[in-house]
């Protein structure tokens, strides 16, 4: 099975993305993107999933069931590098969307039970971090992160600038009964600047049964199902992905690579 989703036209409601637990051969995480046209809607319902819709680019109006939130967006790019917009809608809700410009919207979602209502994350509501030194440095937007309220789903964005790697030393999160690590399934959406970029990705396992190296570009998505996933930009073309991760456990532990923990270290850069 591919781990990587290539970018398709979009179809009659501007879904470009779809990735669903069966399509990925896992239990937990779906993702769509939608490119919609000014004055285009779009009708979801969350059936038995909590859905994050994030505005990746654009404006627009959301409504639920029970809450509206009109007049939402601040970036026009994604590479504008500010906070995005985002709406959490809870399982059993009908969500409709307005696009108020034209709109990169990603819908990420998960199993979900609980009785949360929805609710607006906006940009002052997410943690904004830089990580790492030298080549290893990346800006991390956190929209979702464990420490807010969810059933299932973490989202956060990160942007690595050209020639710079993420998700790195290289790290996983695939153990379901362990004290160092949950089991966390993970997609990757995939944006450049300028469009016709792209990056390197690896995912692979200390045992190398999965050890796949794949080249995603603009709007192409990876999934990670187990295994370390680093990612390496190529010079000229700076990235930016979304990450969505969910799994039996609501909470992001993970273990390094040995070989590469070294680069957190004090001996990183070296002279």
């Amino acid at each position: 099975m591919s781990l990587i989703s290539k970018a398709q036209k979009p179809d009659s409601n501007g879904r470009i993305q779809h990735v669903t637990p069966e399509s990925a051969g896992w239990e937990y995480v779906g993702f769509d993107a939608y490119l919609l046209k000014k004055g285009q809607s779009l009708k979801l319902s969350s059936g038995e999933k909590e859905l994050c819709l994030v505005l990746v680019a654009g404006f627009a109006s959301v409504k639920t069931r029970h809450a509206e939130f009109p007049n939402l967006g601040k970036r026009l790019s994604p590479f504008e590098r500010t906070p995005p917009y985002s709406v959490y809608v809870p399982h059993n809700d009908e969500v409709e969307v307005y696009a108020d410009s034209d709109l990169e919207l990603a819908v990420c979602n998960a199993p979900s039970s609980g009785n949360l209502p929805a609710r607006l994350i906006a940009p002052e509501d997410v943690g904004v971090e830089q990580r790492g030194k030298g080549r290893n440095q990346r800006l991390v937007h956190n929209i979702l992160p464990d420490n807010k309220e969810a059933d299932s789903l973490l989202v956060v964005e990160v942007y690595t600038d050209e020639g710079a790697t993420s998700s790195y030393p290289s790290h996983k999160h695939d153990q379901k009964n362990s004290p160092d690590e949950t089991y966390l399934e993970e997609t990757y959406y995939h944006r450049f600047d300028p469009e016709p970029g792209f990056a390197m990705q690896r995912v692979y396992t200390d045992d190398r049964s999965l050890d796949e190296c794949m080249a995603p570009y603009n709007r192409d998505v990876v999934t990670v199902p187990r295994g370390y996933h680093p990612v390496a930009t190529i010079a000229g073309y700076d990235n930016y992905y979304l990450n969505v991760m969910a799994g039996p456990k609501r909470l992001w532990k993970f273990t390094w690579e040995k070989d590469h923990a070294w680069v957190n270290s004090d001996q990183y850069p070296r002279s």
